[in-house]
């Protein structure tokens, strides 16, 4: 069972993947979200050439094989495109064996398909602190979160605020709608010096905040675990973060507190899934990255219901309420809800879902295929 052909489907922001394989069965997968049509053409450029042919996997590893050996024929690309493009071959290849196996992908990994905790993952700082800490309260209601992050600081803000005043009054007002029993995390992506994540980070404490994601602009690593050593809530990050072995740095010396990896930004399943063995093996917690309705949550809902330090909750967007990452929306059903503050892990063969033949139709389509 060899891989006769990779076909892209493609919009600025999604690039869905569809594998075929020389007896005929198929699988999907995604290319990283965002500048997509970039990525796909470094896909059919970079990775399909090197994957046409080759096995389609018969076991986990095989997967991650054939990963390795298209990353290593492109070594000199080794940047974040190609992990993206990377991340359309690797998914779709799971999705394949899953339906293969008629199993779930989480099953493959030896979890099960379960309800699991999500926490309420705001996107947004064009919003009053009055406003965010309203529609939180509402999405508790309706849907039971008890989990929520917001964002504070300015991206990659250089010690300043979206707005004088804006970070102490959104937590203050999200910890006073919500109340004691809320579990409260902050985004800062990329916003701090040291000296001004740990008086901020200090003030996080003061309000029961147990979650700083990106204190510190991500390539500063030293300044990063200075914060992580001078505050006792969890300091967190990951994200951007596509490199094996500056991964094994990372964990080794203890950088952050939790390791936050992107599936579509690392390269896929199967290279995350050995960030979060590093990190098992050094006691941190795994809590991935996975902000927004994409296929990039179904598959870290899968990881999550099997890896041993799996973290307390999947981040799940609250964009879709209003409007605001509309392209998220009409990929594949069934679409994911949270429910009790929990959503299923899909239990379907491979990633469980089924991809919209109307969005297929509107999308950009390009194939790799034998000749």
């Amino acid at each position: 069972m060899n891989i006769k052909s990779l076909e892209t489907f493609t919009n600025e922001f999604v690039s869905l993947v569809r594998v075929t394989t020389t007896d005929g069965e198929t699988g999907w997968g995604q290319i990283s979200p965002y500048t997509a049509d970039v990525s796909a053409h470094a896909f059919h450029r970079l990775v399909a050439p090197h994957a046409l042919g080759k096995s389609a996997g018969e076991t986990n590893d095989d997967i991650g094989g054939l990963i390795d050996f298209v990353s290593e024929k492109e070594h000199k690309f080794s940047g974040s495109v190609m992990c993206r493009a990377l991340c359309g071959l690797d998914t779709a290849l799971w999705d394949l064996h899953g339906k293969r196996k008629g199993k779930p992908v989480v099953e493959l990994l030896g979890g099960t398909a379960r309800p699991f905790r999500v926490y309420a993952s705001s996107m947004r700082r064009d919003i009053t602190p009055e406003d965010e800490a309203r529609r939180m309260a509402e999405l508790r209601d309706a849907h039971g979160y008890d989990a929520f992050k917001f964002r504070v600081g300015s991206e990659c803000g250089h010690d300043q605020d979206e707005w004088p005043g804006r970070t102490e009054a959104v937590v203050k007002q999200v910890r006073a709608a919500l109340g004691d029993d809320a579990t409260l995390l902050v985004d800062a992506n990329s916003c701090y010096t040291p000296k001004k994540a740990i008086e901020v980070g200090r003030m996080l404490e003061d309000h029961g905040v147990v979650h700083f994601e990106e204190p510190c602009p991500y390539w500063e690593l030293d300044w990063t675990r200075e914060v992580t050593a001078a505050l006792n809530l969890d300091v967190t990050g990951g994200e951007q973060d596509n490199s094996i072995p500056l991964w094994k740095y990372m964990i080794n010396s203890k950088v952050v507190d939790v390791i936050q990896p992107d599936i579509c930004y690392l390269g896929g399943l199967s290279r995350t899934l050995r960030v979060a063995g590093m990190g098992a093996a050094a006691g941190l917690p795994c809590t991935p990255h996975s902000a927004n309705l994409s296929m990039v949550t179904v598959f870290t809902l899968h990881m999550m219901g099997a890896i041993p330090n799996a973290g307390p909750y999947v981040e799940f967007s609250i964009e879709p309420n209003e409007g605001y990452y509309p392209w998220q929306e009409g990929l594949f059903d069934p679409v994911l809800v949270a429910r009790d503050g929990k959503v299923q892990i899909p239990e379907g063969p491979g990633w469980g879902v089924e991809v919209s033949e109307d969005w297929l139709a509107a999308a950009d389509y390009q194939i790799s295929e034998l000749d």
